[in-house]
Formats: C-alpha cells, structure tokens, sequence
C-alpha cells in the first residue's frame, strides 16, 4: 500500500516513493527467489509458485481472523498471533511446494522438458481453483493488526508504518541467511554443485533428490513468509493474487539473471522501485507496460540478465 505523498514536496514525494518501491520490491524478491532457486536446480520454470504464495497469503488471512488480531488487540495477543502465523505460513508453503514436487515434478524428473512446464502450468490452476473454494470469488479485507500512524510522527516528512518496520526486519535478515546457508553451508554446497552438474553431484555421494526437496522447500518457505507480510502491506486477498505477484515476481527472476540468487533480489528491488515511481509519477494504469518496457530494453542488451552470465550450450 503506497503512502500518500500529495502534500510532501518533490524531494519528499521521490523519497517515500523510493521507500515504498523498495519495501515492495523486497516482498517481490522473496518469491522471485523460489523462481530462480528452482530453476537453478532442476531448469524448471515453476509457474505453480505464484499460487503457492497465494495460498500462504490466505493462511495468513484465515489466522489473522480467527485470533481477532485488530488494531483493539493487546500488544502481547498481537505479537503471539503474529509469530504463530509467521511460523505457519512458511511451513505450510514449504511443505506444499515440496508435496507438488513429490507428486508431479519428480516423476517427469527425465521427460522431455515441455511436460514439466504444462504440468506446472496445470498444478498452478487446480491451486488457484482451491484458491477460489477457499476464499470465494470476492476480493476478502484482511485484518489490520497494526495501527497506521506513522513511526517517525505524524508530521514527519518521510511516513514509515509499524508493517514498514516489520517487513524490513523479517525480509532483510532473512535473505542475509538464506546467502550465508548457499554459501557456507553443506546444503548449499550440495545445491550448488547439483546446479553446476547433477550426474556429478550424484557421482561424488550427493542426494540429488533430497536437495530438490530442500530447494522446493526452502522456495515455498520464501513465499510464505512473503504471503505473511503481504497481507499486512496490502490487506486485502482473492483466489488471483498468485498470478500477478507470481509474474512480476518471475519478471524479477529473469530480469536479475534467472538462475541467480543476488539477480532475483536485484531484479525485484529494480521492479519494485519502477512500480512505485511508475504509479507516483506516470499512473497507476501504466505501471505495468513501464516494468515490461524496462525488461525488455534491459534483455536487448544484456540477454542472461542483469548479474546472469551467457553459458554455450555443450553438444
């Protein structure tokens, strides 16, 4: 949700729109990340994890109004809901995400590679279909936890909200942890060898299968978290938010360099920032043709992608 800036001056305006592009963006990057994290795995483009997110965003509406959390709520209610469906909604994800490679991804593990791509396609419809029984056709309100004042005082120049400060203090330690994981643990060495050469990993005692599960866990765990927050950001939820959060999101995954991690957090901190300053300055309705505009002139150039590297296909 963008603040309103109409009575700030340029300077102000361009700061708070600066500020809310790169909360958004952030948001975008933690799904981006189970785009980028799969795709380096296995090469596949999971158009399913849109809808996982979507999901996860309705947990997370489903708890926040059966513990009554408002802004009426006690502090310590508020902050035991929160952490409960913060823990839930990751787990949930995660375990979803593993499921659906379990059940349609693994068997198709050597097929041909337009039969993984329909069936992710076909997974990302039956959960949007679930999606729709769960919540209705309706767009449903989410409530508000938090109140909206703003923590630097109503007359500050720059607004930051309570959800402002949440966000940042969930999503940056967590992509933090997330790089030190790829890089410096045994998990992450396993992924990053399975990426470079799966029959090699395999070859030097790696269980190839058990780090696709991880990846597709760690992925759906990332857009739990993302379906936690964004529901406070943007309180609002239908059974279709997956696909346009989904597709910005794989926008900002090809748009870093599909593949890679620091790529997928750029991309979306690039598409949140374009969004933001698109809907200040330009118009809501445009934001969109601006974003793609902006992809494209960028893949003229650089076709792998901001960060990715152009590889030759061995034959």
């Amino acid at each position: 949700m963008l603040a309103a800036v109409a009575d700030f001056s340029p300077w102000q305006q361009l700061a708070q729109h600066c500020l809310d592009g790169l909360a958004v963006g952030a948001l975008i990057a933690l799904v981006a990340l189970g785009y980028t994290m799969v795709y380096g795995i296995i090469g596949l483009i999971n158009f399913a994890h849109g809808d996982v997110f979507m999901l996860g965003a309705l947990l997370a509406w489903t708890m926040l109004e059966r513990f009554g959390l408002s802004g009426g709520s006690s502090g310590v209610a508020t902050a035991a809901g929160l952490v409960a469906i913060l823990l839930a909604a990751p787990l949930f994800c995660a375990a979803l995400n593993v499921a659906i490679d379990r059940l349609v991804y693994r068997p198709l593990r050597d097929a041909p590679p337009l039969a993984p791509l329909v069936s992710a396609i076909g997974v990302s419809f039956i959960l949007m279909n679930i999606g729709q029984f769960w919540a209705g056709e309706a767009d449903r309100n989410v409530p508000a936890p938090f109140a909206s004042h703003n923590l630097l005082g109503e007359n500050a120049a720059v607004q930051i909200r309570s959800v402002d400060a949440l966000l940042f203090a969930v999503v940056v330690p967590l992509m933090i942890l997330l790089t030190l994981l790829v890089q410096r643990t045994r998990l992450g060495r396993a992924m990053r060898a399975t990426s470079q050469n799966r029959l090699a990993a395999q070859l030097m005692g790696v269980n190839v299968e058990r780090v696709i599960a991880a990846t597709f866990g760690l992925g759906g765990a990332l857009a739990g978290v993302a379906a936690f927050i964004s529901v406070l950001y943007n309180p609002t939820v239908n059974f279709q938010m997956g696909y346009q959060n989904g597709l910005y999101a794989f926008t900002a995954a090809v748009l870093g360099g599909i593949g890679n991690i620091p790529g997928a957090v750029l991309g979306g901190l690039v598409i949140g920032l374009v969004r933001s300053l698109g809907t200040g300055y330009v118009g809501e309705r445009w934001t969109s043709a601006i974003v793609f505009a902006i992809l494209i002139l960028i893949l003229v150039f650089r076709p792998a992608g901001l960060l990715g590297r152009a590889t030759k296909e061995k034959v």
